[in-house]
């Protein structure tokens, strides 16, 4: 009886397997949605009758039940190396030339693939069974996300042909199709959540969730693009190895094209250019590859890019709409921004409703006004913005210009242009839309990272006025929260221990979220180096300040007169703070070794690192160059990263160094 269930439950298994390679990787359904419901159901239902047989690659099995801790790293065999960039045909021309110069040849057959918008994500088949995906993380280690890749159903957990190799890396890219993503903001705008900037921004996002019952949600999709480690050759080309794959069952983008001139690579990608708004997901451009693989292997690589390997990028997408109306926000600092409401339009796979005017004097040199016909533009695929006016469009003459606000539009008070600058401000203290984006600027993640206080529960604290500055944070009882919409036992509970979390932040970060002017995490990193604690800083002079690299005089007068203004409400709010610093075994682990720190640190200052690499016999450089043994970034490292990339330096996070000396 066993041995029959069992071959039922295998002949269905194969069925779904089949449907799911029709649809994701063929595009040839042959079954509607409920029949493939059906038979799902039918699985899931004998499987749970004999849970005993089933096995970790049964259609059923592609979510997890409960919530991982954490992401652990995975260490990838072959480096995910980047690609560089060309913006027109004369910069693909002269990668043509180079290409053709290394391989002394004037004839170079090339594969030309869109550029999906996504995250690069390596899967790893041992027997032709899924074992473990990778993000790209830094190209030598990324992180194990291998429960949340489950879920994509264009992912095969066991793979199906003839020839499999013992162990096949595959690389390819995890997307959300337009349509998922649209459905995802309509969600969040009912859960009065922030919206996701773009698709790329909400795949990313999603395979970041530890609960991967979310990611089910999300319904992201993914494309296979190359290999990485494998057991046996699959192929001599590229373009052969990608049929292969789609042997196997793995989804390829059926937009591939060969071409054996580079007048033909250029033709393609201006062809895609106009017929990218066609397709449901994003891309921002082409990707060029030799195809030929021993012409790959004679061409190499850089420290950080393959040579044989071009990627065209897409200028950015421009639309023509009306402007309808004219909203005014206020910033943390009461700055007030024009921000352009549009009849709706799409731009570059979304639908833009909104777009930045920046702020006022800008809309007084496009001349912009109600009932405009305007050009957008998505400032890095990213963030609307107007970009010019179509003057002959203006239906009259009578419309006015726009006038600047005299009085803050959130409180009413007064309002005050910037000396020598270009923003108006709201000069009142206790304007209730400055102290939202002062609170939400403190919690966000790069600030003091309070997970759970999101816009919803800001606007309220603020409106029943149970906030009005970072420290009453630190003040709110359960009986506070309880008192807020939506808000139970256990969201109060878990917001509560995610400000009492916060409390350990660095003082970098505390020093971040203040919200100084001219002060982000870079300089408030150099600040907390410099001083150690928040309270030494406040005590500096603005000519101390002043001499220090990188601050100046127009960064040190702001901090002084943020303090000599608020000078009380920080010393409280540091009565709240704790910071917590890793112990670090002290030895001479790092004897020989040469470090460069770069970047904005976490937990430690610049100054702490430095020492603790002199404690360990470690040798601190202030250039990457080949002799640098490692490169210890934090966020923001700038050019130094790229060097290190370039050169082949091996790239550790701040975590990564505090574990290497402690395991060495």
């Amino acid at each position: 009886m066993t041995q029959d269930i069992q071959k039922k439950i295998e002949r269905l298994r194969t069925q779904i397997r089949n449907c799911d390679r029709l649809y994701y990787v063929l595009n040839q359904p042959e079954i509607s949605d409920r029949r493939y419901d059906e038979l799902f159901a039918e699985l899931k239902k004998i499987e749970q009758q004999h849970p005993e047989l089933i096995t970790a690659d049964s259609p059923t099995q592609r979510v997890s039940g409960e919530p991982a801790a954490g992401f652990a790293a995975i260490t990838h065999p072959e480096p995910m190396l980047s690609i560089d960039n060309t913006y027109n045909a004369d910069e693909l021309k002269a990668f043509d030339q180079r290409v053709a110069k290394s391989l002394k040849t004037d004839s170079c057959e090339y594969v030309v693939e869109l550029k999906i918008d996504g995250l690069a994500i390596s899967l790893r088949y041992e027997a032709g069974l899924l074992t473990s995906a990778a993000t790209r993380g830094d190209g030598l280690t990324g992180d194990d996300v291998t429960a949340n890749i489950r879920t994509i159903k264009s992912i095969p957990l066991r793979l199906c042909g003839n020839g499999i190799p013992d162990v096949l890396e595959v690389r390819g890219e995890v997307y959300m199709p337009k349509k998922s993503f649209a459905e995802l903001n309509e969600l969040r705008a009912e859960a009065e959540q922030t919206f996701f900037a773009n698709p790329r921004n909400a795949a990313a996002g999603s395979l970041k969730l530890l609960d991967a019952r979310i990611t089910a949600e999300r319904r992201l999709a993914f494309f296979a693009y190359s290999t990485g480690q494998v057991s046996e050759p699959l192929a001599d080309t590229h373009y052969e190895t990608l049929q292969k794959l789609k042997n196997f069952g793995l989804p390829i983008n059926p937009n591939i094209s060969r071409a054996g001139k580079i007048n033909e690579v250029i033709d393609i990608c201006l062809s895609w250019d106009k017929r990218r708004s066609e397709l449901d997901y994003q891309t921002d451009g082409m990707v060029v590859k030799v195809n030929q693989f021993r012409s790959q292997q004679l061409l190499g690589a850089t420290g950080r890019a393959p040579r044989w390997c071009i990627s065209y990028k897409f200028p950015a997408e421009q639309a023509q709409t009306k402007l309808i109306s004219i909203d005014v926000q206020v910033g943390k600092s009461g700055a007030l921004t024009p921000v352009a409401n549009l009849e709706p339009v799409l731009l570059a796979g979304t639908t833009v409703k909104r777009a930045s005017l920046h702020n006022f004097d800008e809309v007084k040199r496009l001349d912009v006004r109600l009932g405009d016909t305007v050009i957008i533009e998505k400032a890095g695929e990213i963030i609307p913005q107007v970009i010019e006016v179509i003057q002959k469009n203006r239906i009259t003459s009578a419309t006015k210009p726009i006038e600047p606000p005299k009085k803050c539009p959130a409180c009413g008070k007064a309002v005050a242009k910037d000396e020598n600058g270009v923003y108006i401000r709201c000069t009142n203290d206790c304007c209730p839309a400055k102290i939202k984006e002062q609170i939400t600027y403190f919690a966000a993640r790069d600030q003091l990272d309070i997970e759970g206080l999101g816009p919803a529960i800001i606007d309220q604290l603020v409106e029943k006025k149970l906030v009005m500055e970072p420290a009453d944070l630190y003040k709110l009882t359960k009986q506070d929260l309880l008192k807020l919409e939506r808000m139970g036992d256990k969201s109060a509970d878990n917001l509560l221990n995610a400000i009492k979390k916060s409390e350990t932040k660095s003082h970098a970060r505390i020093i971040a979220g203040l919200g100084i002017q001219h002060v982000g995490i870079q300089i408030a990193e150099i600040l907390a180096e410099r001083y150690g604690h928040t309270a030494k800083l406040m005590g500096a002079k603005q000519k101390e300040l002043a001499e220090i690299d990188q601050i100046g005089p127009v960064i040190a007068k702001s901090i002084c007169d943020y303090f000599e203004k608020w000078r009380e409400r920080i010393k409280e709010l540091l009565t709240y703070f704790n910071p917590q610093t890793e112990k670090i075994a002290i030895s001479h682990k790092l004897t020989g070794k040469t470090i460069v720190v770069t970047g904005s640190l976490e937990n430690l200052t610049r100054n702490q690192i430095e020492q603790l690499i002199k404690d360990n016999g470690g040798k601190i450089s202030s250039s990457v160059s080949k002799k640098t043994d490692f490169l210890l970034a934090g966020e923001n490292p700038g050019s130094k990263l790229e060097k290190a990339e370039k050169l082949g330096v091996t790239v550790i996070s701040e975590k990564e160094f505090v574990e290497m000396i402690n395991k060495l």
